[in-house]
């Protein structure tokens, strides 16, 4: 379901859910959060969701927070109508296109992690102190046996260095 925000004759937008005016830069953060945005004009009720975006658009490239380029700029006013149909199609699905690797990037990611032990990357629980304590005597010993481990390969490694000179 969108977000339905109305826009008043005095350019003020009122989020119809929050209950509350809202700025141009509100409605990006909000899109950019994933919600779904309608703009509608409040006495007639007409759609105003692409005007809206346009200018949000439009403000990020007068903050160079976006470039457009001239030349794109240029021929998308020169083509008109088929040109605009054209970029709007090309770009709904390279935008599909680009969010569908981003959610199979993020389920690899997620699976990668389960798999190297992150347990999908919750944090794990507390743990008691008594119960950390048969916990610390078990890794003592475990590292006490793998440094006897290392030493007795290490001597090895030495014994075979010198059998080859």
């Amino acid at each position: 379901m969108a977000y339905v925000i109305k826009r008043y004759s005095n350019r003020k937008l009122y989020d119809t859910q929050e209950s509350r005016y809202v700025t141009l830069d509100e409605i990006e953060e909000m899109i950019r959060a994933g919600k779904e945005i309608q703009v509608v004009d409040a006495s007639t009720g007409d759609d105003l969701t692409s005007v809206t975006l346009t200018q949000i658009i439009l403000d990020s490239e007068r903050n160079h927070r976006a470039n457009l380029p001239a030349p794109f700029l240029h021929q998308l006013i020169k083509h008109g109508e088929a040109w605009q149909d054209f970029v709007q199609r090309s770009m709904k699905s390279s935008l599909e296109g680009i969010v569908t690797s981003q959610r199979e990037m993020d389920r690899v990611f997620r699976e990668w992690a389960t798999r190297a032990g992150w347990g999908g990357m919750a944090r794990p629980e507390p743990r008691r102190e008594s119960a950390a304590e048969p916990d610390t005597e078990k890794l003592r010993d475990e590292v006490t046996t793998l440094r006897e481990r290392l030493r007795n390969l290490e001597e090895r490694l030495e014994k075979r260095k010198a059998e080859e000179k």
